[in-house]
């Protein structure tokens, strides 16, 4: 398995930054929503509804940031000589059903 670095070698640009950051707040704002909804009684079939737009949401950013990794830290890794990362790449995707 490939190391693991605390920190990515190339940095996030500061683009990505503030579209994964506000994606992840928006997420955050439809799950407290749901939350609410679950303390006001709200009816199962729009908690479900809301619930999926949460995990459509957070699939989103997940695809962003996995593009991001692809695109820098295993590619770097592959260039350097270190193909052991393409497990790790492949143990992602399982993670995510691809």
């Amino acid at each position: 398995m490939a190391e693991h670095c605390a920190y990515k070698q190339t940095p996030r640009s500061d683009e990505l930054i503030v579209d994964v950051t506000r994606r992840i707040n928006r997420a955050i704002g439809q799950l407290d929503g749901v939350k609410t909804m679950i303390d006001d009684n709200r009816y199962c079939g729009d908690v479900l509804t809301q619930l999926a737009a949460v995990e459509s949401a957070v699939k989103a950013v997940s695809r962003i940031v996995l593009k991001e990794h692809l695109e820098t830290c295993v590619v770097e890794q592959v260039q350097a000589g270190n193909t052991e990362v393409l497990d790790e790449v492949m143990a992602l995707l399982k993670k995510f059903g691809a």
